[in-house]
């Protein structure tokens, strides 16, 4: 069986819980576990005040997070392999800088979901915030490798200034997705938000939806209408994890707009056409 925290005791003030990692807790026990330490503010507290813990990671190396977590922040940071499931909705940061394995979110997500990840896989089956898989204030690079998949809509930033990797949505996108966009791929299939690829050197932008083309910059041009094979390729692969909101996009051509002009001009802006 997994590795299993519960919240028993919810907390006003977020919990940081970077220190609890799944490469770790495989190989401690339940009373261990307890026993590690993460930050409730500016102090240190034990998990076991806020957590039940049960099961074992060493076998299959999965854990698995119940309860109300929206104030649980951090969960997956750093997460090079195995698998986390939420079960419920969770805080900032989720696999935030994470190498490998997969997290699944069956609920909601904060804040930057993804934020400078390498690698792996998030699916998040509700909604999440702003700035999924985007820099830090201050960083060079998003996210520059991995899949983030969310369900529902997201907000603000879009992935930021990511460097390599796909981002799909199945609803709708807040403003400025693909900000300063130095390449990879971002997908959204339900509404635009406005001032999309603001910035952007390199990479895709895709809406997918025929009924809400989005609002273009003035630096961005017109290039042409075509049917790109890759899009074929993606939403073949997207089906093929089963992110349901691929399965109604039936092949058809897109409006290819270029920019940002103001930066390497190299980004793409695909419109579906139909």
């Amino acid at each position: 069986m997994p590795l299993v925290l519960r919240l028993h005791t919810e907390s006003s003030i977020p919990l940081e819980v970077d220190t609890l990692r799944l490469e770790t807790m495989r190989s401690q026990t339940t009373a261990e576990i307890e026993k590690t330490l993460f930050f409730r503010g500016n102090e240190q507290l034990p998990c076991g005040e806020f957590f039940s813990v049960s099961g074992s990671a060493n076998e299959d190396h999965t854990v698995v997070w119940e309860g109300n977590l929206h104030k649980v922040k951090l969960i997956g940071t750093h997460l090079s392999e195995g698998t986390i499931r939420v079960e419920g909705d969770a805080g900032m940061h989720l696999g935030a800088e994470m190498r490998g394995g997969e997290i699944i979110v069956n609920g909601n997500a904060g804040d930057w979901v993804g934020a400078e990840m390498h690698g792996g896989r998030i699916r998040v089956r509700g909604h999440a915030g702003h700035l999924v898989g985007a820099v830090y204030r201050g960083g060079r690079k998003g996210m520059t490798g991995g899949e983030i998949l969310i369900d529902g809509n997201v907000g603000n930033e879009l992935g930021h200034t990511m460097r390599r990797g796909l981002i799909a949505v199945g609803g709708n996108a807040g403003d400025a997705a693909g900000v300063g966009m130095i390449a990879g791929s971002i997908f959204v299939f339900g509404n635009p938000g406005i001032r999309n690829g603001a910035g952007m050197k390199r990479g895709t932008i895709a809406f997918l939806s025929s009924t809400a083309p989005p609002e273009m910059l003035p630096t961005f041009r017109f290039a042409s209408t075509y049917q790109p094979l890759f899009m074929r390729i993606w939403l073949n692969h997207l089906r093929g994890i089963g992110f349901s909101p691929a399965d109604d996009v039936v092949p058809s051509s897109y409006r290819r707009y270029c920019g940002d002009l103001l930066e390497l001009g190299k980004g793409e802006i695909l419109v579906n056409s139909l």
